[in-house]
C-alpha cells in the first residue's frame, strides 16, 4: 500500500510566480515506441521541459542535482556547474552529459534516455573526482513540477510505498513520482523561493528542511540521495493517471538494468533508418545534422494522435513567460507540419506523411479551413485565418500521390473542401506566414496557386472535368494578379530597382473593396518596442516570401522582377556570419531578442532565420548555381548536438547573455520547418531540382500558357469596380442565382442563370469584348429565398 506522509506541511504558500526554462535546447529525446508516452528535453546540463502523455503538454520545469559539501559550498547543476552536452548515438536521441566542477573537484556523468516501453525518463548518474573530496558530498534531485501544464496548482507529497520513500507531485489528477536505485535519505516539498531544497542550501549549504507536503501552489520536490555504497545509480521520473500507476511505472522501469534499457532504447532508433535515402555525400558534415535531423522530425510526432507534429518541443524565451501562457511552439501548425513531414518524405520515410495526411483530413474543419494552430487533440488555440495553412494538406496530398503512396483512405473529400474554401476566402488572406498581418501576400499566394492546380489535378482523375476547369481557372485568376498586389513600382530600397516583391499589400479582409495597389498602404509592423515606430509604407517592408513562386514553378528564377526582389532581399535582410550568409523574415521585424540581449517580452527586434538560408539556397539551385554556401551555412548554424535554432544572433558578440554572431538566441530550438528545409536542400541538391517543384504547375505557368484564361473576378469579399477588355468577368456567390445584368446602361437586360459548383459557389460569366465601352451594370435574383439582392453594381471596363 502505498502511505502519504503527513507530519508537515511546507511553509511559504503559493511561492514564487512559476516560469518555463530557456527555449534553446541542447538535446530532445523520446522512445522510438510508442507505448513510451514521454518526451524529454535538455538545456544547459539538465533535463528541462518533459512532456506527457502527450507531445503538447509539458509537465515538468526541470530536473537537476544540487551538490553541497554541507560547510563550504551549494551548487546547481543548471548554473554553477560547466555543461557538455553529447548525443550517444548518430541514429537516436540519447545524450551523455558531462557537468563539472569549475575547480575540477569532481564531475556529474548522466546519461538521459526515456524508457523504451514505459512514461518514465531515465538518468544513469555517475559522480567522479578526487575520491576523498567526493566522499564528502551530498546530492540532491531536485524537481519542479508544472503538471497539467502549469506551475500553479501542484500538490507535492512525500510518499511510503513497499519499504521505499520516494517523492510526488499531483494536479488535476495528473501524477509524477521521482525515485532511484539508491534511497532517498531525506524527504521534502517544498514552495519554490520559499521553503524549496534550493532555497534551504543556499542559506547554509545543509538540508534543514523535510516537510512532507506542499499543496496548491508552485511547488519543488527535493530528495538526497544515499551515495554511502556506491556513487552511480539511476534516477527516474515517470507518470501515471494515478498515484499507483506513476508509482508502479517508475519500479518497474528502474528494475530493469539501465544499459539493457539503452540498448533497446538504441536498437528502437536504428528501426527507424530502414528506408532513408543516403544523403551524407551532399552535406558537409558528413551526415550528421541530417540523421539528427530524421530523428527530430520522427519524436515531434505525437503517440496518442499518430500524425500530428507539433512544431518544437520549446517554449520561446520560456525563461520569461508566466506559464499561465500555455502555448509555446508545442502546437500544430499545418505549415509546419507538412514541411516536417515533407522532409521526411525527401528522407525516404513516406509513412509519418501518410498518418499525417489522414491526421489533417480527421482534423479539417466543417467548412474546408484549418485553424491557424491547434493542440493535438485537435482543439483550435489560436483563431486566425492562414490561406496557406489551407493550401498545405492539398500539397502534402499531392506530394504522396506523386510518390505513388499507398494510401486507402479517401482523402478527396478533404482536398475538394479545401480547394472550395481558398477560393471562397480569398484571395486576401488574414494572415500570412508570419502571422501578423492581412492582405495579398506573394508566400500565401504561391501555395494557393500550387494547391489549387494540385486539386484540380485529383478532381480530373475523378472525371470531374468541369469541376477541374473550375478550380484551374480560379488558379489563374490568382496567378495573373500576382504583380498587380504585390509588386511595388515604387521601391526606393536599393539604387535603380524600383520594381520588386513587397511582404505583403496591405488590406482588411473584411473591406469588400479591398486595396490591391502595392504602392499604396501603411503596414503595422508589429512586437515593436515601446515608442518605436510602428508604421510603415508597406512597399518598403520586404521578405523572401516571393521565393515560393520559383519553389513551386510559377515563376522562373531567372524572371526579371524575381531578380531583382531577390537583390532587395540580400541588401536590406542578409546578414553574414561565421558560420555563412542568413536572412531575417523582414526589415523591421519586432520578434526576437532585444537591442541589449535581453529576451523577447511581446517587444523586440527580429534575428536571423537559418530556415531561410534553406530557401535562399533552393532558388539558387533553381539558378543553377552551387548551393554548398547555404547547407554549410545551416550546418555551422546547429548546436554541437545538431539542433537548428529558429533564430540565431545577428549583431556583436553579447557574451554576458550568452549571445554570439550565428549562434542561437532564446527563440525555440530545434525548429522542425528548419530541420525540414535543411533536409530537402540536400535532396534538392542531389536531384539537381528543387524538391518542392510540381510539374503540373510548371508546365501552366512557365511554358507558352495556353491553358490559362484571362479572368477577373467579382464576388462579395472583392467587389471589383473595373475590368480589362478580353477578359472574362466571372460573378461569384455562394447561394443560388440569377444575374440580372446589361452591358449598355440598362437599355437591355439579361437574366443569366448560375452555375454551380460542388465547392458551395455560384458563378456566372461575362465575356467583355475589346470593343467594349460601356460598363457592365448588374444585381442578382436570389433563387432560394425568390427575392433580389436590392441595390445594383457597376463595374467600368479599361
Amino acid at each position: 500500500m502505498v502511505k502519504i506522509l503527513s507530519q508537515g506541511q511546507a511553509f511559504g504558500s503559493p511561492g514564487i510566480d512559476p516560469r518555463w526554462t530557456h527555449a534553446n535546447k541542447d538535446g530532445v529525446g523520446t522512445a522510438y515506441s510508442t507505448s513510451s508516452n514521454i518526451w524529454f528535453t535538455i538545456w544547459n546540463g539538465v533535463v528541462t521541459e518533459i512532456y506527457h502523455p502527450t507531445v503538447d503538454k509539458p509537465q515538468v520545469r526541470d530536473l537537476q542535482y544540487l551538490i553541497s559539501d554541507g560547510k563550504s559550498f551549494f551548487h546547481e547543476e543548471k548554473r554553477h556547474l560547466e555543461s557538455k552536452v553529447e548525443p550517444m548515438w548518430t541514429h537516436g536521441l540519447g545524450y551523455r552529459i558531462t557537468n563539472s566542477d569549475p575547480q575540477e573537484r569532481y564531475a556529474v556523468i548522466k546519461e538521459v534516455i526515456a524508457d523504451p516501453h514505459l512514461s518514465c525518463i531515465l538518468q544513469r548518474t555517475k559522480l567522479t573526482g578526487d575520491s576523498d573530496f567526493i566522499s564528502q558530498l551530498q546530492l540532491y534531485a531536485l524537481c519542479a513540477p508544472h503538471l497539467k501544464v502549469g506551475g500553479r496548482g501542484n500538490n507535492g507529497y512525500a510518499v511510503q510505498v513497499a519499504g521505499h520513500r520516494i517523492l510526488t507531485a499531483e494536479k488535476g489528477g495528473r501524477w509524477l513520482a521521482m525515485g532511484a536505485t539508491i534511497p532517498f535519505t531525506r524527504l521534502s516539498c517544498g514552495y519554490v523561493g520559499e521553503s524549496d531544497g534550493w532555497t534551504d542550501l543556499a542559506d547554509n549549504f545543509q538540508m534543514d528542511w523535510e516537510f512532507d507536503s506542499a499543496v496548491d501552489g508552485n511547488i519543488a520536490l527535493t530528495g538526497e540521495l544515499n551515495l554511502d555504497s556506491t556513487k552511480e545509480f539511476t534516477l527516474g521520473l515517470a507518470f501515471g493517471t494515478n498515484l499507483h500507476n506513476a508509482i508502479s511505472t517508475l519500479f518497474q522501469s528502474l528494475n530493469i538494468p539501465f544499459e539493457q534499457q539503452k540498448q533497446q532504447y538504441n536498437e528502437q532508433w536504428k528501426r527507424s533508418r530502414d528506408d532513408i535515402h543516403s544523403l551524407e555525400n551532399v552535406s558537409y558534415d558528413d551526415g550528421k545534422l541530417y540523421h539528427n535531423s530524421i530523428s527530430l522530425l520522427l519524436a515531434h510526432e505525437d503517440k496518442t494522435y499518430p500524425g500530428a507534429l507539433i512544431a518544437s518541443l520549446a517554449i520561446p524565451w520560456g525563461e520569461a513567460k508566466d506559464d499561465q501562457d500555455q502555448g509555446g511552439y508545442h502546437l500544430v501548425w499545418t505549415r509546419d507540419m507538412v514541411s516536417s513531414v515533407a522532409g521526411l518524405v525527401a528522407a525516404g520515410e513516406t509513412d509519418t506523411a501518410v498518418r499525417s495526411l489522414i491526421y489533417l483530413a480527421t482534423s479539417q474543419q466543417e467548412d474546408g479551413g484549418f485553424p491557424q494552430n491547434f493542440w493535438v487533440d485537435g482543439k483550435p488555440y489560436w483563431t486566425g485565418i492562414q490561406l496557406d495553412e489551407v493550401a498545405f494538406p492539398i500539397l502534402l496530398a499531392w506530394l504522396l500521390h506523386q510518390q505513388k503512396t499507398c494510401l486507402n483512405f479517401d482523402i478527396y473529400p478533404m482536398i475538394l473542401r479545401a480547394a472550395g474554401y481558398l477560393i471562397r476566402h480569398g484571395p486576401a488572406t488574414q494572415q500570412e506566414r508570419w502571422e501578423e498581418n492581412s492582405g495579398y501576400s506573394p508566400s500565401t499566394l504561391a501555395s494557393n496557386i500550387a494547391a489549387l492546380i494540385c486539386a484540380a489535378q485529383f478532381v480530373r482523375e475523378r472525371d470531374d472535368e468541369v469541376t477541374a476547369t473550375f478550380i484551374e481557372e480560379y488558379a489563374d485568376f490568382l496567378e495573373s494578379h500576382i504583380e498587380d498586389w504585390t509588386v511595388t513600382t515604387e521601391g526606393t530600397l536599393v539604387s535603380g530597382i524600383k520594381r520588386h516583391y513587397i511582404r505583403i499589400t496591405p488590406t482588411d479582409i473584411n473591406n469588400p473593396q479591398p486595396n490591391e495597389n502595392p504602392n499604396q498602404g501603411t503596414l503595422v509592423i508589429r512586437n515593436k518596442p515601446p515608442g518605436e515606430p510602428s508604421e510603415f509604407p508597406a512597399k518598403e517592408i520586404v521578405d523572401g516570401g516571393f521565393l515560393q513562386l520559383v519553389r513551386y514553378g510559377i515563376r522562373k528564377a531567372d524572371d526579371p522582377i524575381i531578380v531583382d526582389s531577390v537583390k532587395v532581399i540580400d541588401a536590406v535582410l542578409k546578414v553574414d556570419t561565421s558560420a555563412g550568409p542568413c536572412w531575417h523574415r523582414y526589415n523591421h521585424d519586432g520578434y526576437g531578442q532585444q537591442e541589449d540581449g535581453s529576451p523577447y517580452t511581446g517587444f523586440g527586434k527580429g534575428r536571423a532565420w537559418p530556415l531561410l538560408t534553406g530557401e535562399r539556397g533552393h532558388y539558387e539551385l533553381a539558378m543553377g548555381g552551387d548551393v554548398k554556401t547555404y547547407i554549410k551555412a545551416m550546418e555551422g548554424f546547429a548546436s554541437d548536438t545538431c539542433l537548428l535554432p529558429e533564430q540565431v544572433w545577428d549583431e556583436a558578440d553579447i557574451s554576458e547573455n550568452h549571445l554570439y554572431l550565428g549562434k542561437p538566441t532564446g527563440s525555440a530550438m530545434p525548429l522542425m520547418w528548419a530541420h525540414s528545409e535543411y533536409i530537402k536542400l540536400l535532396r534538392s541538391n542531389h536531384d539537381g531540382q528543387v524538391f518542392d517543384l510540381i510539374p503540373q504547375v510548371a508546365n501552366r505557368y512557365l511554358g507558352e500558357r495556353k491553358q490559362c484564361k484571362s479572368l477577373e473576378i467579382w464576388k462579395f469579399n472583392r467587389q471589383i469596380d473595373k475590368v480589362k477588355k478580353g477578359y472574362t468577368l466571372r460573378i461569384h456567390a455562394l447561394a443560388s442565382f440569377q444575374l440580372h445584368w446589361s452591358d449598355d446602361n440598362w437599355q437591355t437586360v439579361k437574366d443569366t442563370p448560375a452555375t454551380s459548383t460542388k465547392l458551395g459557389v455560384n458563378f456566372v460569366d461575362i465575356a467583355i469584348d475589346d470593343n467594349q465601352q460601356q460598363p457592365i451594370n448588374f444585381t442578382f435574383f436570389w433563387i432560394e429565398s425568390s427575392k433580389w439582392e436590392g441595390r445594383n453594381y457597376t463595374i467600368r471596363i479599361s
